[in-house]
Parts: structure tokens; C-alpha cells; sequence
């Protein structure tokens, strides 16, 4: 099994996790210094998969950039990518959030699915404070595969969304309140008890986890798309 994976004495990068996964080691920069981060990024660049960092400062990118000159960063997302390698078209992504200061953490989901080969579009500030907003764009947001909702405050979005489409919506708190949201804790507990159906919640903050998970379930459907018409095709040659 050792073969599977390079053992760099501080790090042992995964390089079977895209066989069993479907998708190639991310990175989660946080607390690793920005050399053990390059030396990560070589590992799995030179192993020929893209690159994604998450939780990235800008230390972190000057070290990664510096081997790899293609790097892209998104200072407000803390996201580091290398895009070298075709990725396949995955599905069709939303990313919703509540108001401008929930930006980060849906921008982070976004590069996420978008780096796993999803096509992502972005609604920004289409809180219930203000349904109208929301309702301005509701029809596009029904034509994407997974949609993810990020909001602070209530999460009231969350609740709203999954009453009026019929697609899977992946739910995060993005911390942002006032004293009683308690960092975001207020936020999750709301969104675990929506009434609405078909959400799903993750950690306060964690737009990765939610962009991984929605280009997951849009490679299920792109396999069982693919599937179904390789069926057809077989049917009418055999």
C-alpha cells in the first residue's frame, strides 16, 4: 500500500484518493508553513493531478507560486489553485449567499466545485431581508443540479430556498452576526432545524466541504447519465 502514497517525513500525500474518491488530495494550508505546503503541491502537481489549496494566506501562495508559476489565488476565498490537466464537465452548481459579508465562504464553495469540473454560477446578496432580490433570480437557480446556499445572521435563506426548489441544497453558516450568532453557532442550529426538505448542513464556515460535496453528487449524475446513453447507443448497434 505504500505505493499509493509519498511520504515526505512531515506529510504523506495521498495519491490513490482520486481512484477511490473520484477526486485528486486538496490541500488545507492552515497551520502547515508555506514550504510544506510547495512541497505537498509538487507532490501532487508532478503526480499529474490539478492543485487545489484551501485556507491559504498569501505566504502560502508565494511558496506554491514559486514552483508552480501558474498558481491562481483568491485572496478572499484563501484559495490556491493549479489548473494543468483537463478536468471533465461535472453538472451545474449555484452558489447562493445571504449578503455580501457571506461572499468568502461561497466563494470558496464555488472555486471548489468550479476546480472539480463543475460549470458555477454565482448569486450573490439575494438575502431575505430583501425576498424580492431572491425571487428576482429564483428561476435560475432551479436549473442548477446542486445548489448551495451560504448565509449568516438567521440562515433564514436556507429555509426559503429548500420551499421553493426541488434540487438538493447544501447549507452553510457562514459566521457572520451579531453577539447572540455566537460566531455562527446560531446560524447552524437554525439551518438544522429548517423545516424545509432536502438540506443538507455543513460546518460553520466550510464552503470547501460544500463544494466538494455538491461536485460529488453531480459526478453521480453525470455517471448515470453516461451510463444510460452508452445503454441506448448499445440498443440501437448492437
Amino acid at each position: 500500500m505504500t505505493e499509493q502514497f509519498e511520504d515526505l517525513g512531515f506529510a504523506k500525500v495521498d495519491h490513490a484518493r482520486k481512484s477511490r474518491n473520484g477526486f485528486a488530495e486538496v490541500v488545507f494550508c492552515e497551520g502547515k508553513t508555506p514550504e510544506q505546503a510547495a512541497q505537498i503541491a509538487i507532490s501532487i502537481l508532478d503526480h499529474g493531478d490539478n492543485l487545489l489549496a484551501t485556507r491559504a494566506d498569501l505566504e502560502h501562495f508565494e511558496a506554491i507560486q514559486a514552483i508552480a508559476p501558474d498558481a491562481a489565488y483568491s485572496a478572499r476565498a484563501r484559495v490556491i489553485t493549479v489548473r494543468r490537466y483537463p478536468v471533465g464537465y461535472m453538472g451545474d452548481v449555484a452558489v447562493v449567499s445571504a449578503g455580501t459579508a457571506d461572499q468568502p465562504v461561497a466563494e470558496e464553495a464555488a472555486l471548489t466545485a468550479e476546480a472539480l469540473g463543475c460549470q458555477v454560477t454565482r448569486y450573490s446578496d439575494v438575502g431575505v431581508a430583501g425576498l424580492h432580490r431572491l425571487l428576482a433570480v429564483i428561476d435560475d437557480i432551479r436549473k442548477a443540479d446542486v445548489i448551495i446556499a451560504v448565509a449568516g445572521m438567521e440562515g433564514a435563506l436556507v429555509s426559503v430556498l429548500g420551499g421553493l426548489v426541488d434540487k438538493p441544497v447544501l447549507a452553510v453558516p457562514s459566521g457572520i452576526g451579531y453577539g447572540a450568532n455566537l460566531g455562527g453557532v446560531t446560524t447552524l442550529l437554525a439551518m438544522v432545524n429548517s423545516c424545509a426538505s432536502g438540506v443538507a448542513v455543513h460546518n460553520i464556515g466550510n464552503g470547501f466541504g460544500a463544494g466538494f460535496m455538491a461536485a460529488t453528487i453531480c459526478r453521480q449524475i453525470d455517471q448515470r447519465v453516461r451510463a444510460a446513453l452508452a445503454r441506448k447507443d448499445l440498443e440501437r448497434h448492437p
